[in-house]
């Protein structure tokens, strides 16, 4: 991801629902609930170290998670996510939907596989902006078709939260 060509969005599945690619996103309306948001993490001289984290996965180890193989992000990988919460082991099986690398834009979306706790898509997009370096995190969250994890949906939702915030200071120094 960090060594693409400057303009370059490599693009696994051009159906990526949070359109990391975007600075503007509509969500898709549906039974998905959306969540957007953008802060300043950085400064111009940081972009290379924090799109170079991003690439390599540091916004989730950063923030409690491991993540296996623990390559750079690429489309159409398919690393498994794991964190253990209250003692549990939790088993997060993703795809990664779409990477983009541009000069000024890095970034990537990967969706819940089958056995994830939930249903959906997230991104995680760095951008240079006049004020510094932001980053925007985008969700679409639903509950799991099946099994524990639909029950114990309400709890996911708070752990979500928790995770989002600890991706916020993940990349920060």
């Amino acid at each position: 991801m960090g060594s693409a060509a400057p303009g370059k969005t490599d693009v696994a599945d051009s159906g990526a629902l949070t359109a990391p690619g975007l600075r503007s996103w509509s969500p898709p309306g549906g039974r998905f609930t959306a969540w957007q948001e953008t802060a300043l993490i950085g400064t111009l001289d940081d972009w290379e170290r924090i799109t170079g984290g991003l690439s390599r996965w540091e916004i989730k180890t950063r923030s409690g998670f491991r993540v296996r193989p623990a390559v750079e992000v690429e489309a159409g990988q398919r690393p498994l996510i794991l964190v253990t919460l209250a003692g549990l082991r939790i088993r997060e099986p993703v795809e990664v939907v779409q990477v983009v690398c541009k000069t000024d834009r890095v970034g990537f979306s990967y969706r819940a596989l089958e056995g994830h706790p939930i249903r959906g898509e997230e991104a995680f997009i760095a951008q240079l902006t006049p004020r510094g370096v932001e980053l925007t995190l985008r969700s679409l969250t639903r509950r799991a078709p099946r099994g524990i994890w639909r029950i114990l949906f309400p709890g996911l939702l708070v752990a979500q939260r928790v995770a989002r915030w600890r991706y916020f200071r993940a990349l920060r120094y």
